[in-house]
């Protein structure tokens, strides 16, 4: 008896699933209004190549002149410009004309233009875009208030939830698909990647198009697939709304995004990395370097594990970039740090990330010179003016080069390779072999089994924590 009434008791609460609708229908006519088909026309250069090797009088000889390519003489016909047309998809976000797309989708383009499903055709102007999240806003002007559609919060969006895509598949006009979300917090190539996975149908001209909830509000907009052939495998990808909407409002307001500036590089925290250090977990995002900048003058430092920022909990770098992305330029938040054991709080006020790209780093202390050492299946040498000149290192780098390494070794495993600048051993400067094994031996004094490392390689930092056995 109790089996049986276990089996027939009623499910409630948040584990309780939906049925699939009996139909889509109903969400397709709330919301179809507000998706659009976008046309792009774009000018294209005249061909340059040249054209087969036709011999003299052959009836293609005039063709290829047509086209403006040389004939077997030589000679050109006109070479004139061609337009090339593109197709991908949108929506209204707002009564007032302004429409969300794809930045992939108009990116070069001439003249934008919009079809409703209706049929209503409308110029539209470019508003602004953002390349690093594949999103563009555009504006068309409506002598009627357009039917729109409104962000959903995507951080509710749970793995299994039904979604529907719509949009202009491979040109064949409006067409809707039906699947479920297979993943959250997808990556693929940015740095403010947040999409989500679904096997609703997406193909080519879906690009820009919504991604609904059964409430017909966008959790996403339909971005990327994963093909082997360039169709629909049911693995497509949607940037999520949370993302979108901020990235929507600030080309809104400004034209152009305005993301927050701390001004560090940074690494995730290994477990090696972890017990080097003597961190209770392998969280939190480890500064490599402090240019100038905010964080510098806040007093942040190389070798600093930041584990919270303006409140919230940082487990790893995707989770500080996206929150520092998010906070307002000009703001003061406070940053948590562990350092040397000890937390401490620093008070920073944010710069623009895209004033700030393409800063560079600040120049080392120059170091003394020495011979060379081998140790933890490394060669170690200073640097000396030689070297500099052969590395393309300014007269102010400092450290030690790794001259050649063991590749049978656990140094090789961690991926360290000659040519590699170490600047910091155990989170202390290193300018002499004398540095390097002062702090090789506290280490082992302390217990620890690694020894973190700062290296350079091609003027990019990056910790490693090399094992001492």
């Amino acid at each position: 008896m109790l089996a049986l009434a276990l089996a027939v008791a009623p499910l409630s609460g948040p584990a309780y699933a939906r049925a699939a609708p009996e139909s889509f229908a109903d969400l397709v006519d709330q919301v179809s209004n507000s998706v659009v088909n976008i046309t792009t026309s774009t000018t294209v250069a005249a061909p340059t190549n040249v054209g087969p090797n036709f011999p003299p009088g052959s009836p293609f000889e005039d063709l290829f002149k047509d086209f403006g390519l040389p004939g077997p003489d030589g000679k050109k016909g006109p070479a004139r410009p061609r337009r090339s047309n593109a197709l991908g998809s949108g929506f209204v976000v707002s009564e007032d004309g302004y429409i969300v797309t794809n930045n992939h989708v108009i990116e070069g383009a001439d003249e934008i233009e919009i079809e409703f499903f209706s049929g209503k055709r409308l110029e539209a102007k470019l508003v602004g875009t953002d390349p690093k999240t594949d999103i563009a806003l555009l504006k068309v002007t409506s002598e009627t208030p357009l039917p729109f559609v409104k962000f959903a919060n995507s951080d509710k969006v749970r793995v299994g939830d039904w979604v529907m895509a719509m949009g202009n598949p491979l040109g064949q006009g409006f067409s809707a698909s039906a699947g479920i979300i297979s993943a959250r917090n997808r990556e693929l190539s940015g740095s403010y990647d947040d999409y989500l996975q679904t096997d609703a149908a997406i193909n080519r001209g879906n690009s820009g198009g919504p991604l609904f909830d059964m409430q017909g509000e966008v959790v996403g907009v339909n971005t990327a697939i994963l093909s082997p052939n360039g169709g629909s495998i049911g693995i497509g990808f949607s940037m999520t709304s949370n993302v979108v909407s901020k990235v929507v409002d600030q080309l809104k307001e400004f034209g152009e995004t305005r993301r927050g500036w701390l001004g560090v590089k940074i690494q995730d925290v290994t477990p090696d990395m972890a017990e080097a250090m003597g961190l209770p977990a392998p969280e939190g995002a480890l500064v490599s370097e402090v240019p100038d900048g905010p964080a510098k003058e806040a007093g942040i430092e190389a070798g600093d594990v930041i584990t919270s920022f303006d409140g919230g909990e940082v487990k790893s770098t995707r989770d500080l970039v996206k929150r520092v992305a998010d906070a307002p330029v000009g703001e003061k938040v406070r940053v948590t740090v562990l350092r040397d054991g000890k937390t401490e709080t620093l008070l920073v006020t944010l710069g623009r990330r895209e004033l700030a790209e393409g800063e560079q780093p600040p120049k080392a202390v120059q170091a003394p010179q020495e011979v060379e050492k081998d140790m933890l299946g490394l060669t170690l040498t200073p640097l000396t003016d030689a070297l500099r000149s052969e590395m393309g290192l300014t007269k102010e780098a400092s450290g030690l080069i790794i001259k050649s390494i063991d590749e049978t070794s656990t140094a090789y495993e961690k991926g360290l390779r000659a040519g590699d600048l170490i600047t910091e051993a155990g989170q202390k400067p290193v300018a002499s072999m004398a540095d390097f094994e002062d702090q090789v031996a506290a280490a082992k004094d302390a217990g620890r089994k690694s020894i973190l490392l700062l290296i350079r390689r091609g003027g990019e930092p990056r910790f490693v924590a090399l094992p001492m056995e």
